[in-house]
C-alpha cells in the first residue's frame, strides 16, 4: 500500500527529471551553431562568367575570397584550381604578414599588399616583401563549372595533401 508521502517522493521525482531532461536540452541547442552561421558555412559561385584577368571578390565565413581566371600566358601552377579547360587562383584574400586585403594588378599581374609592400604573383605566391608565406587556399569542392567554398573537395585534399595549402 503507497502512503501519501510515497506519491509526493515519485512526484517530485518525476518533475525534477522532465527538470533535468528539459535542462540539457536546453544546454545541447546552447551548442549548436545558429542557423546565421550554418548558412555562411558554404557558399557557390559560378565561374562560367568569370573573364581572364579580372578579379572577383566573393565573401565567404566574413572573409575576402580572390577569384582570378588566368589567361594563357599567366604560369601554371599545383595550387591552380581547373574548372574544364580553364585555370583560376582561388585564395582568402588576406595577407599572411598582417592580414591586410592586397589590391590586384591586373597590368603588372600581380597581388600587392599596400601596408608593408608584400606582393603575390598570380598563384598567390609571395614573391616580394614580409609575407612569411602564400596566400591560403579555402577549402573547396568543384560542382560543373562552380566552386563551392567552404567543403573540401577531392581537388583540395589533394592540394592539401600535397602541403601546397593549410
Amino acid at each position: 500500500m503507497s502512503s501519501r508521502r510515497d506519491f509526493m517522493g515519485k512526484a517530485l521525482g518525476g518533475f525534477a527529471a522532465l527538470g533535468g531532461i528539459a535542462a540539457l536540452y536546453a544546454m545541447k541547442r546552447s551548442w549548436d551553431p545558429l542557423p546565421s552561421v550554418k548558412a555562411a558555412g558554404f557558399t557557390t559561385v559560378d565561374l562560367s562568367a568569370a573573364e581572364p584577368n579580372v578579379l572577383n571578390v566573393e565573401k565567404w565565413r566574413g572573409k575576402p575570397i580572390f577569384i582570378l581566371k588566368k589567361t594563357p600566358d599567366m604560369k601554371p601552377d599545383d595550387r591552380d584550381v581547373v574548372v574544364g579547360s580553364d585555370r583560376f587562383h582561388v585564395s582568402i584574400g588576406l595577407c599572411t604578414h598582417l592580414g591586410c586585403i592586397p589590391a590586384y594588378q591586373a597590368d603588372n599581374k600581380k597581388f600587392k599588399c599596400a601596408c608593408h609592400g608584400g606582393e603575390f604573383d598570380t598563384s598567390g605566391h609571395q614573391i616580394f616583401g614580409p609575407p612569411p608565406s602564400p596566400l591560403e587556399v579555402p577549402p573547396f569542392k568543384i560542382d560543373g563549372t562552380k566552386i563551392v567554398l567552404g567543403e573540401a573537395g577531392p581537388e583540395y585534399t589533394k592540394m592539401k595533401d600535397a602541403g601546397l595549402t593549410v
